[in-house]
């Protein structure tokens, strides 16, 4: 075994472990380094492949590190991907349960339904808009399985991009009705504003932020498909939450969407 697998391989199993026992870990950055995107990605597809044959459901995939400002906390000059899984869609449940989170924040964001495959190999915006079914406003619960949130590019990348669960609005718009750049956000937490922004935060433009995706997923060797949705990164600051709070984001012209959470699971 080389040394590059034995981290691989280790780190896989330190992540795969905290997820199962519900206990956060240490960062993988001793393992991966801090810069190795490439093998830190190599991690994230391994802990893919045993969701997967254990009967998991990918649904499709979400943006991080679309902010500027975060993407200078961490010291990167590009966004990162994570993969979305049937299990992580909590939109019809009356609450989100907590106990399916260890250290869960809450950010804003727009969600996109892809019509047609981004599999080209002439992206370009006007490819990414194209396939596009509709918008959807969308509230990411992004999770850490590293303790204390301590993390580099590596220890994010690795860990699915730091996702956890999704909740999907109700409202549907077609680019032709709605504008991502144009987007004024702002959420609530309780009725108190605690987040805003718009939708030049994500990368200049959400669909810049799909382009980058659909590019970056197809050189890797898995390209975007119909029928995902892309959580396209957040609009402003997120903030974490806690059992019994209740979330409200308003996403200018396309509407609004809600999350209460509880520490009960569904009945």
């Amino acid at each position: 075994m080389t040394e590059r697998e034995r981290a691989i391989t280790l780190a896989t199993d330190r992540l795969a472990t905290a997820a199962v026992e519900r206990e956060p870990c240490a960062p993988v950055r001793d393992l991966l380094g801090t810069v190795d995107v490439d093998t830190a990605y190599e991690v994230q597809r391994r802990l893919t492949a045993r969701r997967l044959a254990d009967g998991a459901v990918r649904t499709g995939r979400k943006i991080g590190l679309t902010s500027p400002a975060v993407q200078k906390q961490l010291g990167v000059d590009q966004p990162d991907f994570g993969v979305l899984f049937s299990d992580m869609d909590v939109s019809a449940l009356a609450a989100v349960p907590t106990t399916r989170l260890l250290q869960p924040k809450v950010e804003a964001e727009i969600a996109f339904l892809l019509a047609t495959d981004l599999d080209g190999d002439d992206l370009d915006l006007a490819a990414v808009r194209a396939a596009v079914a509709h918008a959807m406003p969308a509230l990411e619960i992004v999770d850490s399985r590293v303790a204390d949130w301590d993390i580099t590019i590596t220890d994010t990348v690795a860990d699915n991009a730091s996702s956890g669960l999704y909740v999907l609005g109700e409202s549907r718009l077609p680019l032709e009705a709605f504008e991502p750049r144009e987007a004024t956000m702002r959420m609530y937490v309780d009725g108190v504003l605690v987040s805003e922004g718009t939708g030049t935060a994500c990368l200049g433009d959400p669909l810049n932020a799909l382009l980058w995706l659909a590019r970056t997923a197809r050189a890797y060797g898995d390209p975007l498909r119909a029928g995902q949705v892309v959580l396209s990164g957040a609009l402003g600051p997120m903030v974490s939450v806690a059992p019994g709070v209740t979330v409200l984001a308003e996403i200018s012209t396309l509407g609004t969407v809600t999350a209460a959470f509880t520490d009960k699971e569904p009945s």
